[in-house]
């Protein structure tokens, strides 16, 4: 399956997010694709992702598979990687614009590798709450270890994500040998159960305008503002979408304006008034600059 790409991508940007942990398990990046197992209903699939002149070429590792199911990889493939965003609009104000010109230069067609499974994104987002990156990988990495499913193919095991089903009825006690904090436990298992019991879903959320689908994000327990704002970012592509308490947005701002340092929520809310429909990508771009 081929499936077109605009100009302005990068798939090589694109590989490098994806390699940034050893400890990653949900895909297996190679020198110049991506490999990923994903469920689709009662199929499990095993497929790679390489560019291919002006698209992504998808080869299906996992044979007799349905219509169906390589309609839903492509469709997900497109979430993964933003291809239908325009980003030409966001090209033309970040040209003009002191922190970001050098920085759309350097990554020209860099966009957001997202998480189309919005239950993923959840998790994966407090399970990185106030710890640092290489941690909340270790954390992933025992989490899916312990509770996802696994794929044998061509002797190389594949992991596919914990579903909700699974999580919502696992102890608390049961996640701490993996080092969770009790409260990280509690809420990755509240956010299961809101899950498992349909109070909580990617469609539902889908076509909501921003602020309401926050507002309905943050019902649940443990997800807070910071956790909202990254989801909606990284699983909706909303544009306005930005985790303005991000500890590495505002490093990033220190460091490309010099200060001596951190900015202020303030002072991020008064730079970013500039960016407005755009803070998902400035966002993207200046976490890029560390």
């Amino acid at each position: 399956m081929i499936i077109r790409t605009p100009r302005e991508f990068s798939f090589k940007l694109s590989l490098d997010f994806l390699k940034r942990s050893p400890k990653e398990l949900l895909h297996l990046v190679t020198e110049d694709s991506v490999v990923k197992a994903l469920r689709s209903g009662d199929e499990a699939v095993v497929f790679s992702v390489n560019d291919e002149d002006d698209g992504l070429k998808i080869s299906f590792l996992t044979k007799a598979l349905s219509p169906e199911t390589k309609q839903i990889v492509g469709a997900y493939v497109r979430e993964w990687f933003d291809l239908d965003t325009d980003l030409l609009p966001f090209y033309r104000m970040a040209e003009k614009d002191k922190l970001l010109k050098d920085l759309v230069s350097r990554y020209y067609g860099y966009r957001i590798v997202g998480q189309p499974d919005l239950f993923e994104s959840l998790i994966w987002a407090v399970l990185g709450q106030q710890i640092n990156l290489g941690f909340a990988y270790t954390l992933k990495q025992r989490f899916v270890q312990a509770f996802g499913e696994r794929l044998a193919l061509r002797d190389q095991e594949y992991f596919i994500f914990p579903s909700p089903e699974t999580v919502s009825v696992i102890d608390p006690e049961q996640l701490m040998p993996l080092q969770f904090s009790s409260q990280k436990a509690r809420y990755t298992i509240a956010i299961a159960e809101a899950f498992a019991s349909g109070v909580l879903s990617k469609e539902k959320i889908r076509n909501l305008p921003l602020q309401e689908a926050k507002h309905e994000l943050m019902k649940i327990k443990g997800i807070g503002n910071w956790t909202a704002n990254y989801a909606l970012m990284k699983t909706f592509r909303f544009p306005a979408a930005f985790p303005l308490e991000d500890a590495g947005l505002h490093n990033a701002i220190k460091n490309l304006k010099k200060l001596g340092r951190k900015p202020t929520l303030v002072e991020v809310i008064k730079i970013f008034k500039k960016y407005k429909g755009w803070e998902a990508y400035a966002t993207l771009y200046l976490w890029k600059s560390l």
